[in-house]
């Protein structure tokens, strides 16, 4: 018998998580679980330490961690914090780390492991959006693989296997087009927080559906592929594909195109990712086109998707424009999804925060820090004044 795989999941009570552990599951035996790890659900993680019966867990909020030790069944390892954190990214069992962390949080763990040495399954888009540069690099460096978690960089990755990559014209990166692409522009005024969270497709945490909403998604996986890649902006294009059939496309310099197609299962790239290059076969939904019918596509519209255009132009930028663009929009998406202001002002918030905050080039990781920190320190200013 071969031998499992040791995992260790980094935010594990999001919904990609949870859709990973219902795949690691079905895979019965052929994954240990050495560390999972949460902000704040315990309750969730006390579920999961007793479903899956990891080696350790990191509880990073200091009021959950002590809540956590004082009542848990769990018998094993009990970390707390970043420093907990990173010991779990970087300890020595693992064969591969799940980077599935929400936010810039992500950046720091994802580098530690990959200076383990650690198989990356790359599931927060937002480190390669602040800090690409730095993580390809070091995945470089340390010769780690970086798979990506997302279905439309792993449908890339599945287009491209056998392939060159000078061979690539350019690749085409599919999108829903979020809870309100039929929705007339005069009323996104008006949107409420339910409204946005309402996705047409996908099932997702709040925080990727409101940038899916936004298309800033859709602008952070461009970013994403330029680093995962190794493409310029030019020779990425996005679509808007109402069915999320076509997960994406590959143009080759001969004419021929590639595309890879499913169901809008998350558990599709997931269980891609944890045992590529293999295959394993699931019961997951089948594809069935002739009960799909027609697959339609059209160019976005930036008038109705700003953020998108914003990020395009922050990936033109280089240097610290990113982590700018990310950091700016975690606050406004947070301060949307607690009421504090509109849809529209997500836009508009992200924006101004460019506009006041200087880009380096060429940046050290302190340099994208320091650009998250002090970005969302204007963010929150900003907010301030439309809340006053």
């Amino acid at each position: 018998m071969i031998n499992p795989r040791t995992i260790s999941i980094l935010g594990s009570t999001g919904s990609i998580v949870t859709q990973t552990l219902d795949v690691i599951d079905r895979l019965d035996g052929k994954f240990d679980i050495a560390y999972l790890t949460v902000d704040k659900n315990i309750e969730e993680l006390e579920r999961q330490t007793q479903r899956f019966s990891p080696g350790g867990v990191v509880v990073c909020n200091s009021e959950a961690y002590s809540e956590f030790k004082k009542h848990t069944r769990f018998k094993g390892e009990i970390l707390y914090g970043n420093e907990g954190l990173h010991q779990a990214a970087a300890y020595e069992g693992n064969d591969l780390v799940m980077s599935a962390l929400v936010g810039f949080a992500g950046v720091v763990p994802t580098i530690r492991a990959i200076e383990a040495g650690k198989t990356i399954a790359l599931a927060n888009k937002e480190a390669l959006v602040s800090a690409g540069s730095i993580i390809t690099k070091a995945a470089t460096s340390h010769n780690v693989d970086l798979i990506a978690v997302d279905s439309e960089h792993n449908a890339i990755l599945q287009c491209l296997a056998g392939e060159r990559i000078n061979d690539v014209e350019k690749i085409v990166l599919t999108a829903s087009g979020g809870s309100f692409r039929d929705t007339p522009l005069d009323e996104f005024e008006a949107i409420t927080v339910g409204q946005a969270l309402n996705h047409p497709n996908w099932a997702m945490g709040n925080k990727i559906t409101i940038d899916s909403a936004t298309m800033m998604n859709k602008g952070f996986e461009v970013i994403e592929a330029h680093w995962l890649f190794g493409l310029p902006a030019g020779q990425i294009e996005v679509l808007i594909h109402r069915q999320s059939i076509i997960h994406s496309m590959v143009h080759f310099t001969d004419g021929s195109v590639k595309a890879q197609l499913g169901m809008p299962d998350m558990r599709i790239p997931i269980s891609y990712a944890l045992t590529y290059p293999a295959r394993e076969q699931y019961n997951f939904p089948r594809l069935d086109l002739s009960q799909i019918g027609t697959l339609e596509f059209h160019r976005p519209d930036y008038q109705r998707y700003p953020c998108l255009k914003l990020a395009l132009e922050a990936l033109e930028a280089g240097g610290t424009a990113t982590a700018i663009l990310n950091a700016a929009n975690e606050v406004a998406v947070g301060a949307f999804l607690n009421g504090l202001i509109s849809f529209t002002e997500i836009h508009k918030i992200i924006s101004s925060v460019i506009e006041k905050k200087e880009i380096t080039l060429n940046p050290s990781l302190e340099d994208i820090i320091d650009a998250d920190s002090e970005s969302r320190d204007i963010a929150h200013l900003l907010i301030n004044k439309i809340k006053n």
